[in-house]
């Protein structure tokens, strides 16, 4: 029973399919090639933003660190979450790949920021002056490190306040299409209709094996972008194999339906831990649950082999009650779904 990560499962078959369809002959490479083409097309379709600059990473951190690179300079200053990913977990490739920019790190409930502490932030970053660096963009997640999800109205007043200040929005978007399926609204709505720039539109976490969509909405946020990307060693010769995965999820609506089903796992496991006595730490509105369960409830868990990170001090074994993080996938098993909904309800 293995709850540790969405990253612990496979990739879906339709994703293996396309590898290998793609896997034959001759084709142009560094994105050059046919399978590409149709892929960003895909992409922009699912977006409805035929203007869209679309390219295509392996790591959700190369999409991050080179979006952050790209629409911040080196002396920038870029506000996020305490809890962003960017600042938490990705080894400040943000920082390293921009060549020296600052993340400007402020709090929120429930992983989310809110247009007044943003709007605040800003006001001091403005007049900082030499000292502190320039102001040069925000950067949200959604769903959010907590697993809870910015409504398109939200990201429209995060967008206001950013863009009143010129500054550009970033959406790290790694569980994006759990958000999508979660709120019921076009991932239009979601992004450029609200105000977002630039947005990384997560594939591994849903069903691809590796494979990032990097989207700016704005053809002039990319200039260059390219270069950039090829300078940080993140343009595949074989592109065709990046595409081919991100092609496979964007046809038919399938990127929705495996995110729509991992959501709904999220919601058995929270219902369970309500059931029996636990609390839920933040509402379960993706495909995550994060909560605290008696200790002897943990330790039951744990007996019957169920695999999860204690959240968010990894190291908090012997606390009673147990904070803990549940993240299920598009292909976790139903039976280990319910085998853990038994021992949660206890």
């Amino acid at each position: 029973m293995n709850f540790a990560s969405d990253n612990a499962y496979a990739a879906h078959p339709a994703v293996m399919a396309a590898l290998n369809d793609a896997n034959s002959g001759a084709m142009m490479g560094y994105g050059a090639d046919p399978v590409t083409a149709r892929a960003q097309e895909a992409m922009r379709e699912v977006l409805e933003a035929p203007e869209a600059v679309v390219r295509f990473v392996s790591t959700g951190t190369a999409a991050n660190a080179l979006v952050c690179a790209q629409l911040s300079p080196p002396y920038g200053r870029i506000y996020c979450h305490d809890d962003a990913h960017i600042e938490t977990s990705e080894c400040a490739a943000p920082e390293f790949f921009s060549h020296g920019a600052k993340l400007v790190t402020l709090p929120g409930t429930g992983g989310k920021l809110a247009p007044e502490t943003l709007a605040r932030a800003i006001h001091v970053g403005a007049g900082v002056g030499l000292n502190g660096g320039l102001n040069a963009m925000v950067s949200i997640t959604n769903a959010t490190e907590w697993g809870t999800v910015y409504t398109a109205a939200e990201v429209a007043a995060l967008a206001a306040v950013a863009q009143g200040a010129g500054l550009p929005l970033h959406m790290d978007g790694a569980r994006f299409s759990n958000a999508v399926a979660a709120l019921g609204c076009s991932a239009a709505d979601l992004t450029w209709r609200a105000g977002v720039d630039a947005l990384c539109f997560g594939g591994t976490k849903n069903g691809a094996m590796a494979a990032e969509a990097v989207v700016f909405f704005d053809p002039a946020h990319a200039e260059g972008f390219d270069y950039r990307r090829k300078q940080a060693g993140h343009v595949f010769s074989k592109n065709r194999y990046l595409a081919a995965q991100m092609l496979a999820l964007a046809t038919d609506g399938l990127w929705l339906d495996l995110a729509g089903r991992a959501n709904a796992h999220a919601q058995v496991l929270g219902e369970a831990v309500q059931a029996g006595g636990g609390q839920l730490l933040q509402p379960v509105q993706s495909n995550a649950v994060f909560a605290t369960i008696r200790a002897e409830t943990h330790a039951r868990a744990r007996a019957a082999g169920a695999q999860y990170y204690l959240w968010p001090d990894k190291s908090a074994e012997g606390l009673d009650p147990v904070p803990l993080r549940l993240v299920c996938a598009w292909d976790t098993p139903e039976a280990d779904v319910a085998a853990l909904a038994a021992i949660l309800r206890g």
